[in-house]
């Protein structure tokens, strides 16, 4: 059966590498959640809990911030002072404006970002 599309994409998919991190953010698991948090007010998203915190194998973080749709997540790669942050937000909202807290708060040597329509 095959499925029509009606309107615009649901849905925004943003992504931000930010290289050339030097803050001990990247192994800060309470200041990214804060962080998660301050961004996703920034570009008017609701949350459907509070961040989940968890310690990759290689010394890193993954932060996971759900949505009430979509999500905002960040995974940071110290050795090699990275930051990859992904958006999933509703469409109509501004993930850009999540992208800037994060930009101004970490003050990265190198930024790259992406978007993709969903849904």
């Amino acid at each position: 059966m095959a499925v029509e599309a009606h309107g615009p994409p649901p849905l925004v998919h943003r992504t931000a590498d930010f290289r050339g991190v030097t803050s001990p953010i990247l192994r800060d698991g309470a200041a990214l959640s804060g962080l998660l948090l301050s961004a996703a007010g920034a570009a008017g998203l609701s949350t459907a809990e509070p961040p989940m915190v968890r310690a990759l194998p290689r010394d890193g973080l993954a932060v996971l911030l759900l949505l009430d749709l979509g999500h905002v997540t960040v995974h940071t790669i110290p050795a090699r002072e990275t930051l990859l942050l992904d958006l999933l937000v509703p469409a109509g909202r501004d993930p850009q404006k999540a992208v800037d807290v994060f930009t101004r708060k970490l003050g990265a040597g190198e930024a790259r970002s992406g978007r993709l329509d969903r849904g």
